[in-house]
């Protein structure tokens, strides 16, 4: 493999804090020992796990009115794996790249298979684009996608979907997202019934291109760019479609997406239940759908969403196994720095739901002893993991100071003096 740090880069910075982990992490598994945990049991099931990156997330985002490009931020595909391959480096949880289809599209799809591969990277979800024309394009999306009154529109919709699952299996995946950015933004612009209708027509002809292996993950979100209405617009709606699709459709859940104040844990649960917990796009909210950095905004959440996922995984339903990837944008913050902290954040909330007494919650929850079952929750949350990831970390091959390594091989500064210039934009992409 062509890895872009120098293992000995990470090995100096290792040997600075090796000491201190040790005694940290041995402090803990005595801690966790009296309670009956097996330390390194845990770091075996943190060392299993894993979330994807998505390539787009690689590159300076924005608000939805400007863009404020970072020097050294990568402007095509072949920098976007680079800088992923970075991030996993370090942290070891990121072994997988989620592309975006036509933003990454390449002539040689094989070729790019191999160069992520070379840089320690595989393909997870590929993603496709009906909510924004590309230059070239025949139709215009602005009276939808999937579910516009223009039946051509419909079909470029429909054909470029069964495109990302051709060049999905050249590249080694096996899920197709599919978000479209349907709707309405005046009351009467469309028939709310008719536009769904005319949105699972459209999917069903893409759902019959899956192979048999692929699932196609539904993504829905409660507004914007549609603020009226949306067409799927709720985990109800997704849920319905999915059921309507068949089996291998399953509901993506992005934490962003919902109205204020929902229960996302408890949408986990029923999906779940359903069996239709296809997977998440991890980020954080503090107004609607800000894409902020994962945990950065409400940890405790993102712990409870984990719970439901643990609970889930001793309880597995047929076909659960859900996709995993951050999904952020970056508009103040070095790209590579923000997903490492996510990375991070999404990591120890796995691990602190891990140590959950799951005896002490279900009889709590049996007698109905409300502040015993909360406090079994709350006592797992309140655990500092971090010496749990970073020993499981660095026994990879990664860096124990995720962040201080990646400044000290001053990656972003060597990148800057190399790539071209990214210019002003507007978006979030």
């Amino acid at each position: 493999m062509n890895l872009p740090l120098s293992d000995e880069l990470i090995a100096e910075a290792n040997a600075r804090e090796l000491a201190a982990l040790e005694d940290d992490y041995d402090s803990l598994g005595r801690k966790l020992s009296r309670t009956g945990i097996d330390i390194d049991a845990i770091k075996a099931r943190v060392a299993d796990f894993s979330v994807a990156v998505p390539s787009w997330g690689a590159g300076r985002g924005g608000t939805r009115f400007a863009k404020f490009p970072i020097a050294g931020e990568p402007t095509n595909i072949h920098e976007k794996l680079e800088d992923c391959a970075v991030i996993n480096q370090l942290c070891r949880v990121t072994p997988r790249v989620s592309p975006h289809f036509p933003w990454d599209k390449v002539s040689d799809f094989k070729a790019l298979r191999e160069e992520a591969a070379d840089l320690g990277l595989g393909f997870d979800a590929v993603n496709s684009n009906t909510f924004q024309d590309q230059p070239g394009q025949a139709h215009s999306y602005n009276t939808g996608s999937l579910s516009s009154t223009l039946e051509a529109t419909r079909q470029q919709a429909i054909e470029h979907n069964i495109e990302c699952i051709e060049i999905g299996q050249q590249l080694g995946s096996r899920d197709l997202t599919v978000w479209v950015g349907d709707g309405t933004n005046f009351p009467g612009q469309q028939d709310l019934a008719r536009s769904l209708d005319r949105y699972l027509e459209a999917a069903a002809q893409v759902y019959a291109a899956l192979p048999d292996d692929w699932r196609m993950l539904l993504e829905h979100k409660m507004f914007e760019p549609a603020f009226y209405s949306t067409v799927i617009s709720d985990w109800g709606s997704s849920i319905l479609a999915a059921q309507e699709l068949g089996p291998k459709a399953k509901c993506l859940v992005d934490l962003g997406h919902h109205a204020p104040n929902v229960n996302i844990e408890q949408i986990v649960a029923r999906l779940h239940r359903f069996g239709k917990l296809g997977g998440f796009h991890f980020n954080d909210s503090k107004y609607g759908d800000d894409d902020l950095d994962s945990g950065s905004i409400n940890p405790h959440q993102l712990f409870l969403v984990f719970n439901e996922l643990v609970e889930a995984e001793l309880n597995p339903r047929e076909g659960f196994d859900p996709a995993y990837m951050i999904d952020q944008s970056h508009n103040v913050t070095d790209p590579i720095e923000s997903m490492l902290s996510s990375a991070e954040a999404i990591t120890q909330c796995y691990a602190k739901a891990l140590l959950v007494d799951r005896a002490a919650l279900h009889g709590a929850q049996q007698a109905n002893d409300t502040m015993m079952a909360f406090q079994a929750l709350r006592r797992a949350y309140t655990i500092d993991v971090a010496p749990i990831l970073a020993k499981a970390r660095a026994e990879a091959g990664g860096a124990i100071d995720v962040l201080g390594a990646y400044r000290e091989s001053r990656w972003r500064t060597r990148k800057s003096q190399e790539r071209k210039a990214v210019g002003l934009g507007a978006g979030i992409v």
